[in-house]
């Protein structure tokens, strides 16, 4: 997209933050007494990934659990290849970093004694999952938000769509990713309202988009998880990393309509008492760990897609009969709720489910202050790659990651000074282009990305799958570049767009480790 000088709308902000979950949240309170902040979030402003977190967020909190406990957890979960020190970083720091969220107003379910009800997960040694009953993180979204909107210094701006991060390619200059030295000065951002492509121009942009869960045909994750981040991120050039290692959820709720985003049924069901039962009513989770169905996620959701592909069903059980139906109804009353409306009685049924794409553990690469490759272009959420998931993320760790490494990033940009805006930024050049003369042009291709994502780089691969997954996709690139370049500028299609970049890296990365780890199965 070809940019130039043409007095469009110019916006300069001390912090310009993409994203509106528990990470661009809690920076922006962090850094509101620095300088001005502008969030800006392409759907409400209480639209996000952490919105959708049922389980709830790790820390070590009472006496008998450790941060060596959660630390060696941490490694397991992640075969071994986490970053060790970022490991300890997180952990260390889990119990101060919820303290605060309390102080923030969130409200985590109390026992009668007044102490935390801690629940436990798969993978998890302890009790120490805090949560409000199974919507936590509808609960830290909701304090968070009453926070922000009170601050004078934070304005949030909804429906507004990032495009593209600025760097000096948009000056004119060539830059290339292996060579560093790479600057971003803001973001063009397309109003939705006013259909308007402004330039906003930050001394520090921060990118906290979430997920793309979206690139799969099944996954837990809302629609506006799209990979935008992370596609924005690599088309300017910063460094991602562990792509491959996408993390697929077991346990969503298999409805025959193949409802979109799947409904979680919370791993802290399974830590609840909950069994995972095939066809004939065998617990088959012995067979593929000795931690049964409270095994860590890549294992369970690899073992029930292998009991799918033997059986040729489409779905597995989840059993709760024998669970005491009064205290489910207290701690999960969302998840009962979606299961009578779809005829499901907890109590005598069996939950019927499938496993779905829920979680990249990659992402842009940062270090432990939260700095991408490019100069003030900081990265941390689920768009991000710290380090600490290694080949699997260990349930509720990733609310946990987000909250401390906004704190990490927001101390660093504190301590340094900042340099002024850029000057003479090209606005965005539009002129000439044309709308898409058919919107069925964006919906079959991104079906069709969603599709070859699901075939061919799901949960178990082969050489000869992503290779023919590289192959369909290779021609959907150019198919929507070309229109990317004839069209007007639309959510729908820069969607596409970023969700290619991501199916593309998420290959790439597969095709290049060739042996089976944490999350990435090969035959």
């Amino acid at each position: 997209m070809f940019i130039q000088n043409v007095g469009m709308s110019v916006r300069k902000v001390d912090y310009l933050v993409i994203g509106s979950g528990i990470a661009g949240l809690s920076f922006s309170l962090k850094m509101a007494e620095k300088g001005k902040v502008l969030i800006i979030t392409k759907s409400d402003k209480e639209e996000s990934n952490t919105k959708y977190a049922q389980g709830g967020i790790a820390a070590v909190w009472y006496e008998g659990d450790s941060y060596e406990k959660h630390i060696e957890d941490t490694m397991v979960a992640g075969a071994g290849l986490n970053d060790k020190e970022v490991v300890d970083l997180v952990i260390r720091k889990s119990t101060k970093r919820i303290k605060e969220l309390i102080e923030w107003g969130a409200r985590f379910d109390k026992e009668e004694n007044g102490q935390y009800d801690l629940v436990k997960e798969g993978g998890h040694s302890e009790y120490r999952i805090l949560h409000h009953k199974d919507v936590t993180g509808f609960e830290i979204e909701r304090a968070l938000i009453e926070e922000v909107t009170k601050h004078p210094n934070i304005e949030i701006s909804d429906h507004h769509f990032a495009l593209d991060l600025i760097t000096q390619h948009h000056l004119g200059d060539t830059v290339k990713r292996a060579e560093g030295g790479i600057e971003c000065y803001g973001a063009y951002v397309l109003n939705n309202a006013s259909k308007k492509i402004e330039t906003i121009l930050a001394k520090a942009t921060i990118l906290a988009a979430g997920g793309a869960g979206q690139v799969y045909s099944t996954t837990t994750n809302p629609v506006i998880a799209t990979g935008d981040g992370i596609a924005m991120a690599y088309r300017a050039k910063a460094e991602v990393a562990d792509m491959e290692f996408v993390q697929f959820h077991p346990t969503s709720l298999y409805l025959s309509n193949n409802q979109s985003p799947s409904f979680l049924i919370s791993e802290a069901v399974r830590g609840h008492g909950a069994i995972l039962r095939n066809h004939e009513g065998e617990q088959f989770m012995p067979k593929y760990d000795e931690r049964g169905s409270l095994a860590p996620r890549d294992i369970v959701a690899q073992a029930i897609d292998n009991e799918m592909k033997k059986s040729g069903h489409d779905y597995m059980y989840l059993d709760c009969c024998d669970l005491d139906v009064k205290d489910f109804m207290d701690h999960f009353p969302n998840i009962y709720e979606t299961c009578i409306k779809n005829g499901i009685d907890i109590s005598k049924d069996w939950i019927p489910v499938v496993p779905a794409a829920h979680y990249i553990c990659g992402g842009v690469k940062v270090d432990q202050q939260g700095r991408t490759s490019i100069k003030n272009l900081m990265a941390f959420g689920e768009c991000a790659c710290t380090g600490l998931h290694g080949a699997n993320r260990l349930a509720s760790n990733s609310l946990l990651e987000a909250i401390v490494f906004s704190n990490e990033a927001s101390k660093y940009l504190s301590s340094i000074e900042l340099s002024d805006w850029k000057q003479d930024v090209p606005d965005w050049d539009d002129d000439g282009m044309k709308s898409p003369e058919e919107m069925v042009l964006i919906t079959q291709s991104l079906k069709e990305v969603k599709a070859l994502m699901s075939n061919y780089v799901g949960i178990v691969r082969s050489e000869l799958r992503l290779k023919r997954a590289l192959d369909r996709l290779e021609i959907i690139y150019r198919e929507t570049e070309d229109l990317y370049h004839k069209a007007t500028v639309s959510v729908k299609l820069c969607e596409l767009r970023n969700l290619i970049n991501v199916a593309f890296l998420i290959i790439k990365f597969a095709s290049q480790r060739k042996e089976s780890v944490g999350l990435h199965y090969v035959l």
